[in-house]
């Protein structure tokens, strides 16, 4: 079955794009955004956050109210108040070719241009996602690209931890920011991988970030395993002392980001990451077990 394309109002998220193979189903916000705000293996409940009270808001003064909305977004790294927050309230131009579409909002104040293109597979649970930052000022400007997935709560996250041999020199970095308790009874942390589980019951933000060199992390939720998987861990400069993915959760959800190389971009000049989401069914919902997946992905 080839990619089929609906655009309908979904709950209150205005007009989304729906994007259907057989196997899976995804959506994307068109009327404001975009928010991938919808994936699911056909029958299945949605894996992405869905803020249909918009609890998670931040007022930017001049430029407005952003609103997180749930879902996938692409921001702008470091995260500074308010080019990182700059509100995406307007409606997005969207483009189709073949199972791809390309979904491009209004360039920002601050002079970017961000777009996501987004491929479904044509038979697979599978999506394929290239997120460009476009430096669209006159001047050079220092950032990175950051991709956001927001996913529902109620799961398990898996991270695995780098076990490289580096002899005299470390192999892994943990970054923590000032509300992570090292003993938050939602992380727990062993040398092969980091377990971080959403919890409804616990109010505070627990955040972490790593050096993620085996270039993916599953999340278990609603009996599926979304699994991302990103490029290699390269020497470069990232953000948040050099991490390229982090992790971030609440009381209403769980967060896995993927950062870019933090550099001065040209006028013209984009910031680029691309990344794969895959679903795995998961009867009975149990944690997602780090060989398994790597042996489902292919790594």
């Amino acid at each position: 079955m080839s990619v089929r394309f609906t655009e309908k109002e979904y709950k209150n998220f205005g007009k989304c794009l729906f994007m259907e193979n057989g196997s899976a189903v995804l959506g994307v916000t068109i009327d404001r955004g975009p928010r991938v705000i919808y994936f699911a293996l056909e029958g299945k409940e949605n894996v992405m956050l869905e803020d249909l009270d918009r609890k998670f808001t931040l007022d930017t003064g001049d430029y407005g109210t952003w609103y997180n909305c749930g879902g996938h977004r692409l921001w702008v790294a470091p995260e500074f108040v308010p080019e990182t927050y700059s509100p995406d309230n307007d409606k997005v131009t969207y483009e189709i070719n073949g199972s791809t579409v390309t979904f491009t909002p209004p360039a920002t104040p601050f002079g970017k241009q961000l777009s996501i293109e987004l491929t479904l597979d044509d038979t697979e649970p599978v999506a394929r996602l290239t997120h460009s930052i476009r430096n669209v000022s006159s001047e050079s400007a220092e950032y990175a690209a950051w991709s956001i997935t927001g996913l529902c709560p109620g799961g398990v996250l898996k991270v695995p931890m780098c076990t490289r041999k580096s002899g005299f020199l470390p192999n892994r970095v943990i970054s923590l920011w000032d509300y992570s308790s090292v003993n938050d009874p939602r992380f727990k942390l062993t040398d092969t991988e980091a377990r971080l589980r959403q919890d409804r019951h616990i109010k505070g933000a627990f955040k972490a970030g790593f050096n993620n060199e085996d270039g993916f992390a599953a999340y278990g939720v609603n009996e599926q395993i979304f699994v991302k998987t990103f490029g290699e861990y390269e020497f470069v400069k990232y953000p948040d002392y050099s991490c390229n993915f982090e992790t971030y959760t609440n009381d209403a959800f769980l967060e896995c980001e993927v950062i870019g190389e933090m550099r001065s971009y040209a006028p013209g000049e984009a910031a680029v990451i691309s990344e794969c989401w895959k679903l795995l069914d998961n009867p009975g919902d149990s944690e997602p077990d780090l060989d398994k997946v790597r042996a489902a992905i292919g790594k």
